[in-house]
């Protein structure tokens, strides 16, 4: 396999495109040897579901559109990435808050942490971020 493989889709913001964002995930995923059933399949599609959701609900606006990227790195790293056009970044709410939505980035980090990976935040050039999950990839393609 390639050192390096990667995978992109630009969709706008709006809360329909969350399921879209979902489904390229898995399809690419399927590609790259990660059967659907996996583990790691539903945990990607979490991670993808709160990311996407953040880039649609927190940008306010600002940002017309979200960049879902997905880079399989030596069959060793997958990042799963979101980025938006709005300089905000992830807030951490309180643990005792309570509201009912706010949650998505406690959820990210608990995903990760579970899954021996690690969340990063960068900015891009343009002003905006980029919300990164890195995550072990265990799954062993059979030829």
């Amino acid at each position: 396999m390639a050192d390096l493989q990667e995978a992109s889709v630009t969709l706008a913001s709006d809360p329909a495109t969350v399921a879209t964002a979902r489904r390229f995930a898995a399809g690419v995923l399927a590609e790259w040897g990660l059967p659907d059933e996996h583990d790691t399949a539903d945990t990607v599609r979490l991670i993808v579901s709160e990311l996407a959701t953040n880039a649609v609900q927190h940008t306010f606006g600002q940002s017309p559109t979200y960049t879902l990227r997905l880079r399989l790195e030596r069959d060793e790293q997958l990042r799963v990435g979101v980025t938006d056009s709005h300089p905000r970044r992830p807030q951490r709410l309180p643990a005792a808050v309570q509201q009912d939505n706010g949650r998505g980035m406690v959820i990210i980090r608990w995903l990760a942490k579970e899954n021996r990976g690690r969340l990063s935040v960068a900015p891009t050039p343009d002003g905006g971020k980029t919300v990164w999950v890195a995550l072990p990839w265990t799954v062993t393609v059979q030829t």
